[in-house]
This record gives C-alpha cells, structure tokens and sequence, in this order.
C-alpha cells in the first residue's frame, strides 16, 4: 500500500494549484461533472446553504429494477443545470469552503493503490512540499470516508426494502423513497 508520503510525492511531481477556473465544475459531455456525495457532504452543504435536500442533490441517474416494480439507485449527486453544477456561479464555487471530497481533491483520485489524475488548467503549477503533503492527507480521508459510506450503504442494502411502484436512493442513513 502506497503511503502518504509516496503519494505526496507522486503528487508533487504533478504540480498543482488550483485556478478556481470552474472547469471541473462545468459540463462538456454527459455526465462529465456527475459530483457523488455522501449524506454527510449534502447536509454539510445544507447547513452551510439554507437549501433543502433536494435543492442540493438528485439521484444518481442510474437506477437498478427492485423486481417488485420500484427502482432504486445507491448515491446522490450535486444538482446540475444544463451547463454546470448549480454551485458555479460567476465562475466561482459558491459552497468552496465546504465542497464535498471529490471537488476538493480534485483532480487527483486514489483507487486502491494508483493515483489517478484528470486534465485540469492548474497542473503543472509548483506545489510545495507541504502542499503536496496537505493533498495526500486529503486523498486519504476521502478514501476513508467513501469506505464508510459504502459499508454503510452495504449495512443499509442487506435489510433494504423499495416500495412497490417507487423510486428510491438507498444511502447508509436509509431508503429514501423519492417523490417524482
């Protein structure tokens, strides 16, 4: 397993800084700023808001048959309009302070023990020692808190029901049956 410090220094290499140009937070093609949260991350940002939950979030668009009728679906995602995340506003992220792991790790992902990395404007900047460090950290936190949350969806999952006939987001607080 990679450690922090290799990480930091693999992300180091890269550079970063980021522009605060919006370009991760803007649609160029299907789902391309599709932004998974947890139930956590949404009332972090609910409170921080004033918004309601749906103000904040929809389901996931991809939804699996329950077999009785009803359809379920195992994350929530940032509302979006047809160009952006709806927190893009003028250019800037208007909940930048509290934007959920996926934004504030971008554009660095670890999956197992590879650190992926997406195209952004601010690669290539020098990043300091302690910045690359900072960055690790949080790759790791976020890969902890997605561990969590899908052993709490798993938990949830096991003794899950959809209702007939309806459409629903299982998450590890509960079945949340949706009202389309």
């Amino acid at each position: 397993m990679l450690e922090v410090d290799d990480v930091a220094s693999r992300v180091g290499s890269f550079g970063f800084r980021c522009r605060e140009c919006g370009a991760c937070c803007r649609r160029v093609a299907e789902d391309s700023n599709l932004v998974i949260v947890s139930p956590a991350e949404v009332r972090a940002i609910m409170a921080a808001t004033g918004m309601a939950w749906d103000e904040v979030v929809e389901p996931y668009p991809d939804f699996i048959s329950a077999g009785n009728g009803g359809e379920y679906t195992l994350a929530w995602c940032i509302r979006r309009t047809a160009d952006a995340c709806i927190f893009l506003r003028d250019g800037r992220c208007t909940v930048y302070a509290h934007r959920p792991w996926i934004c504030r790790t971008y554009p660095f992902m670890l999956v197992d023990d590879d650190l992926l990395v997406s195209e952004c404007p601010g690669l290539g900047t020098l990043l300091s020692p302690r910045g690359a460090h900072d960055a690790a950290a949080d790759l790791y936190r976020r890969q902890a808190a997605e561990a969590a949350e899908e052993a709490g969806i798993r938990a949830v999952y096991r003794r899950a029901t959809v209702p007939p006939g309806k459409r629903a987001v299982i998450d590890s607080e509960g079945v949340k049956v949706l009202h389309d």
